[in-house]
């Protein structure tokens, strides 16, 4: 038995078999630089170990604390919805449990480190300096208004005192500008050089989607030199991050973002939001599950 809550990592899950698997091996790098600490992690969707999965490891190894840690960047749907509600599916699945919950990664200093290092990386490959570079920041897209924010949020910290050109935002799927739109946009403010910049922390799907839509327009577009970065990765910033996350969770010290939350108070458009039950995503693996998952999801 032990007496320290398990970290516990929650991720929306992809597609995309590699970005699934740098999910595991981060959650298992996790694992052994903390042997003290009982970790697993698990998908709400799409990817192997469902959530239910890794709780019911735990479980049976003794575990009844948790501390939940969201690995996803901004907090939209499945952060303020999605992984609640499993969570508190999992404690009703486990009498005894209980189930604290951390709150999103970014935008925070040590993931803005590394996304500084993305750019730079390719700015050296290329011999073009920050003061001669635009970066435009590329984040999932949302229908919550307050996550897109973020994305924004991140990339004026991001460009806070780091010497680019510019630092403009898009969106891969589901909101504007689009990454087409936002490369538009960088060559009417007259960039010659921009280095698209993915706001994810592995590879996937919509990773290779932004370079896909990138490539696109500077095909259609000769005078931008068009260039794209690495998403974010297991960096040593971001498992640092991630236990800065599970201590907070762990003294209940979590501060979360709720002055524009759309399940919280009216905003325009979104007045519908307000106060609505929340429901846990059923994975396809787990017991559980309801439906199929032959169709594209519009979230």
């Amino acid at each position: 038995m032990t007496t320290a809550p398990a970290l516990l990592l929650v991720g929306h899950g992809t597609r995309d078999a590699a970005g699934a698997q740098a999910f595991r091996s981060f959650t298992e790098g996790l694992g052994a630089a903390h042997p003290d600490l009982p970790v697993g992690g698990g998908f709400i969707e799409l990817s192997p170990p469902p959530l239910a999965d890794s709780v019911a490891a735990l479980v049976a190894a003794g575990v009844r604390d948790f501390a939940a840690v969201p690995l996803v960047l901004v907090s939209a749907g499945h952060a303020k919805g999605d992984i609640p509600a499993a969570l508190a599916r999992e404690k009703q699945r486990h009498p005894g449990t209980s189930f604290a919950y951390g709150r999103p990664l970014g935008p925070h200093p040590g993931l803005l480190a590394v996304l500084e290092r993305r750019v730079d990386e390719v700015l050296a490959a290329t011999g073009t300096g920050r003061a001669a570079a635009t970066v435009l920041l590329v984040g999932r897209g949302s229908t919550d208004p307050d996550a897109n924010a973020e994305v924004f949020k991140a990339a004026r910290l991001l460009w806070e005192g780091r010497g680019y050109a510019g630092v403009e935002t898009a969106f891969v799927s589901l909101a504007e500008p689009s990454v087409a739109a936002g490369l538009e946009r960088c060559a009417r403010l007259g960039a010659r050089t921009v280095v698209v910049l993915p706001y994810f922390l592995f590879a996937g799907v919509l990773p290779d989607r932004v370079r896909a839509q990138a490539a696109g327009w500077a095909a259609a577009n000769g005078t931008v030199d068009v260039r794209c970065a690495d998403v974010i990765g297991p960096e040593p910033e971001l498992a640092a991050l991630v236990m800065e996350r599970y201590r907070e969770a762990v003294a209940g010290d979590l501060r979360m973002n709720c002055d524009s939350c759309v399940y919280r108070v009216a905003m325009p458009g979104f007045e519908d939001r307000v106060g609505r039950p929340q429901q846990p995503h059923h994975h396809p693996d787990d017991p559980s599950h309801t439906h199929g998952h032959g169709h594209a999801h519009s979230h």
